[in-house]
């Protein structure tokens, strides 16, 4: 019998461009530093600095406004330069600088100005890296490349929580040494950043043009608006994840492990984000959000049906799957519908209009939650999910389908 042939095509991993891998990587270093201050930062606020329960509100809700406003300038300017990888070290190091402020805040305009200049530097580097990530990655692997990149993120997204766990057993909830050392993860993400990447060369000859004037946003085609309003519909479903927190303490389970639901949640996210996204690169964009939305249903169902154990972690590992098919997906049909020199704009316009979406639809939640019960905030998300799957299948699309 003859040996097997081996296969000539080298796997989907070893296709997808250095500089993915490095944008990824710096995700997960930025993810482990921010998580760490951030699983602790309202407790930190109310039981160290004495802040009320609606000033964390009120705080929470003004930076993330801030970073959604500034994705847009920053994703213009990006295209407007032609150049991507400053903006977004510009936005990796205030990220990075903002940790040191966290340890030492001793009241509460010193923590606002650290939180402030965090979420700046999110929206600083958020729409031009999506935009670097499409300039390396070959149309053929955007999705996988797509997928990687989240699914490195997500990877910090649980390991900064339980690195910060850990460590205040270990040092018997020392907030500020645990703020000092997640500085190191940060700093460590601006180095490799910037001596890791080498952005693609700029075309030459290449004229400079505002991109957010009328001329060039009428360059954005149908296909990319109907991904824009998809994706918004589709945030409304997808209301903030903390109302998984909520249903967990509703579900019998000891305060001290209601945080390994995120984690669990975001364990499942990071695994399933790049075998979606290498996925999407061979069918369908619009059949597997699809398919997405269908999951996003059934989670909300087993989420609204019962509040036991049982049912918390079946409905938060079909999340997990839900966010692994969509998030890069969308991430790509973004890169595919915006013509190249106007991809920073394209991604910061698709940011700003899913945060505002979150916004509404976390408020909708809430506001359904304290009226008629937790149920009903889920069941209102897998009624939107009906709507967006209805947009899905009546609009075509003018690109992969």
């Amino acid at each position: 019998m003859p040996p097997p042939i081996p296969d000539p095509t080298p796997s989907t991993l070893r296709r997808i461009p250095a500089g993915i891998w490095v944008l990824g990587f710096v995700s997960l270093l930025m993810d482990v530093s921010s998580e760490m201050i951030h699983s602790l930062l309202p407790m930190f606020m109310v039981t160290v600095l004495g802040t009320s329960v609606l000033a964390v509100g009120i705080i929470e809700g003004l930076a993330e406004s801030i970073a959604l406003i500034v994705k847009v300038f920053s994703g213009a300017l990006s295209d407007y330069v032609g150049r991507r990888k400053g903006l977004t070290l510009v936005g990796y190091g205030l990220g990075a600088l903002s940790k040191p402020l966290f340890a030492l805040s001793t009241g509460l305009g010193g923590l606002v100005s650290a939180r402030l200049l965090d979420r700046v530097g999110k929206g600083i580097r958020g729409a031009p890296r999506d935009a670097l990530v499409a300039d390396i990655a070959p149309p053929e692997l955007r999705g996988a490349a797509f997928g990687l990149r989240q699914a490195l993120d997500t990877v910090g997204a649980f390991v900064g929580p339980l690195v910060a766990v850990g460590l205040m057993l270990l040092w018997a909830n020392d907030f500020r040494a645990i703020f000092w050392v997640a500085a190191i993860p940060g700093a460590l993400a601006v180095l490799l950043l910037f001596f890791g990447l080498r952005e693609p060369a700029k075309a030459a000859g290449r004229v400079r043009t505002n991109p957010v004037r009328r001329e060039n946003v009428k360059r954005l085609p149908a296909a990319y608006w109907w991904v824009v309003g998809v994706g918004a519909i589709f945030t409304l479903a997808r209301f903030s994840e903390a109302f998984l927190v909520l249903r967990a303490q509703q579900s019998g389970i000891a305060p001290a492990f209601v945080p390994l639901v995120m984690v669990a949640m975001n364990v499942i996210y990071a695994a399933s984000a790049y075998p979606f996204g290498k996925l999407s690169d061979g069918m369908s964009h619009r059949r597997l959000l699809g398919l997405g939305l269908v999951v996003l249903i059934a989670a909300d169902l087993v989420l609204a049906a019962g509040a036991n154990p049982f049912a918390l972690f079946g409905g938060v590992a079909l999340w997990g799957v839900h966010m692994g098919m969509t998030q890069g997906l969308l991430a790509a049909m973004v890169a595919d519908t915006a013509p190249p020199d106007l991809r920073g704009t394209a991604f910061g316009v698709f940011n700003l209009v899913s945060g505002v979406a979150m916004l509404v639809a976390s408020v909708l939640a809430g506001g359904l939650w304290d009226a008629f019960g937790a149920a009903s905030t889920f069941y209102a998300g897998a009624a939107f999910c009906l709507v967006a799957l209805a947009v899905t299948a009546r609009v075509p699309p003018r690109h992969k389908t």
